[in-house]
């Protein structure tokens, strides 16, 4: 029994460290698509993803829960919501990785846990305790960095921290399977897609077809590029702890990082290595405090476990913000096992690209 567990968290290890290794990895296919624009690619992303997903449900038979989500009104406007806001994030990550801004669509993905944070306490009116004040604060206090030195906000960062944040938040109420929630949301922006792609097939500036085979298939693979990391992440979450999770998400923006200087050989002044150093100050910070916090629940568990003669559960222990305590910091229920995205990232998700077992999506 214990030889079948250790084999299992092997397996989910396995597919965790595929899952982040490919979403830290997109930076390297986005370019291969080119000279397909960021949003014909964004458009094929979306018609793919649908088709490929569609053939993984078929094959698993899960479609019962397409007839609950049509008589439910509301979630199906939260998917909407879903799908807009993940449409910009995707948007915003081509666009910056093939127009030589990866390291800055990296920082969008360290950030994303201040943000997610920052939304919760605005947002759900959530208590922070003094050390995660202190990790929002140098958040900030980065942000200003960045912004002094280079003369502008990093507004790639923020418009991928933000959307993902939001984007996690909206699939919290949703409460949906990773698949299913792709094929929801792809199946919302696929018209829209297909419509724009025949358009521009109209105009004749499209280039699935004008660019031989192979770009046609590269253009396809998308759905692939985007289905594949999620699958791997479902069969992780449901074999690692939660907490493994949590510190696995940093793979995806640590590779993005490290590809925009040493492959895309992006420039690093000094502002933005003193920028980058405070986000990481604030994410160990967070980390320090959610380790912290983790232990004295844990402990509260088992005395509550002892006087009550019930097991306790070893995983993950919730916050007195309503959040999920991993290792790499509080997450909202939603994004925690997702990205991220994420998640994504992104997705985590989810984180990145980027973020939940129910809402990693990521870029």
């Amino acid at each position: 029994m214990a030889g079948e567990s250790r084999g299992e968290q092997r397996t989910g290890l396995l597919n965790g460290f595929a899952a982040y290794g490919m979403w830290g990895l997109v930076p390297l296919f986005w370019p291969l698509l080119k000279p397909a624009g960021a949003v014909e690619i964004l458009a094929h992303r979306m018609v793919w993803s649908l088709a490929v997903v569609g053939v993984v449900l078929l094959v698993m038979r899960r479609w019962a829960w397409a007839g609950e989500l049509l008589r439910q009104p509301r979630k199906l406007a939260l998917i909407t919501v879903a799908a807009a806001v993940i449409t910009v994030n995707w948007g915003v990550y081509i666009w910056a990785v093939n127009s030589e801004h990866v390291v800055e669509a990296s920082l969008g993905y360290f950030i994303n846990p201040l943000v997610t944070i920052a939304m919760g306490v605005l947002l759900l009116k959530e208590r922070l305790r003094p050390v995660q004040w202190t990790a929002v604060g140098v958040g900030l206090a980065a942000v200003l960095v960045l912004t002094i030195g280079s003369g502008r906000p990093p507004w790639i960062s923020l418009c991928l921290a933000f959307s993902f944040a939001t984007y996690g938040l909206v699939k919290k109420k949703v409460n949906l399977g990773g698949l299913e929630s792709l094929a929801a949301e792809t199946a919302i922006q696929f018209l829209p897609a297909l419509a724009y792609l025949l358009w521009l097939g109209s105009r004749g500036d499209a280039t699935f077809a004008a660019q031989g085979p192979g770009h046609a298939a590269l253009l396809a693979a998308t759905g692939v590029v985007t289905a594949i990391p999620l699958i791997c992440f479902g069969a992780a979450a449901i074999r690692v702890p939660l907490s493994t999770l949590g510190l696995l998400q940093y793979m995806a923006p640590v590779f993005q990082f490290l590809l925009g200087i040493f492959y895309f050989h992006e420039a690093m002044p000094v502002e933005r290595w003193a920028g980058f150093a405070l986000v990481w100050l604030a994410l160990s910070l967070l980390t320090f405090d959610a380790l912290r916090a983790a232990r004295r629940g844990a402990r509260a568990l088992r005395e509550s476990a002892r006087a009550t003669g019930s097991a306790p559960a070893a995983d993950a222990v919730s916050t007195d913000t309503g959040a999920v305590v991993t290792p790499a910091g509080p997450v909202a229920p939603a994004t925690a096992v997702a990205g991220v995205a994420a998640l994504a990232a992104g997705t985590v998700e989810p984180a990145g690209p980027a973020g939940s077992a129910g809402s990693r999506s990521t870029s």
